[in-house]
């Protein structure tokens, strides 16, 4: 038998992904990622470039625009809408999983430097 004929069963205690989405404080997450989006837009309103540049680098990498985004692909707004294909169907909560996981072994880059030239 190979690692590719095991089977995963859903018995045992659930993985530290799962308990993080379903205990997720989405209101906090919420308005966390549209403070700095806020900061965002200020910053190119006031041509400060640099300051945009980093608040959106710490945005991208951020736990909070992670989680949201991901939320924001995988739930499905339009289920009412005709023509999706029922055999395409992802059980709840896995994709969630999947994607938190891998995007928490994503490498960061601590120094966020600024590249615009002054002249």
């Amino acid at each position: 038998m190979t690692a590719n004929d095991t089977k995963v069963s859903n018995a045992g205690a659930p993985s530290h992904a799962a308990r993080m989405w379903d205990q997720a404080n989405w209101s906090h997450i919420e308005t966390e990622v549209k403070r700095l989006q806020m900061r965002i837009a200020k910053a190119v309103r006031e041509g400060r470039w640099c300051k945009a540049k980093v608040l959106q680098r710490l945005l991208t990498r951020s736990h909070s625009g992670k989680m949201l985004a991901v939320k924001r692909v995988t739930e499905n707004r339009g289920k009412r809408t005709p023509g999706g294909r029922q055999d395409m169907v992802i059980p709840v909560g896995q994709m969630e999983r999947n994607a938190i996981a891998t995007s928490s072994r994503l490498s960061c880059d601590a120094a966020a430097t600024c590249l615009h030239s002054q002249e």
